[in-house]
């Protein structure tokens, strides 16, 4: 994502829903990962909203190669590390 903002273009090319109370299927939203990467944010796409967790994929995954991960119900939803690397 660093190399997505540039001097000569400082928009983010995402928008980002933060806004837990409004998640939905097919939003795009930061997430992080809690082990080992701080708060280094991640793009993705929400699949399923439950009540107390969501279930997204990294944006921009091949269709093909969409692997399903765990988050938090929470503005940044937190993923493992595990779930995030496919361990």
């Amino acid at each position: 994502m660093k190399d997505m903002v540039t001097p000569d273009d400082p928009d983010c090319p995402f928008v980002f829903n933060f806004d837990q109370a409004t998640f939905k299927p097919g939003d795009v939203v930061s997430y992080r990962v809690d082990e080992g990467f701080d708060d280094m944010p991640f793009v993705g796409e929400l699949l399923e909203v439950h009540e107390d967790h969501v279930i997204l994929h990294h944006y921009g995954e091949p269709e093909g190669q969409v692997r399903p991960m765990r988050g938090s119900r929470e503005d940044r939803p937190v993923v493992t590390r595990a779930d995030a690397l496919g361990e």
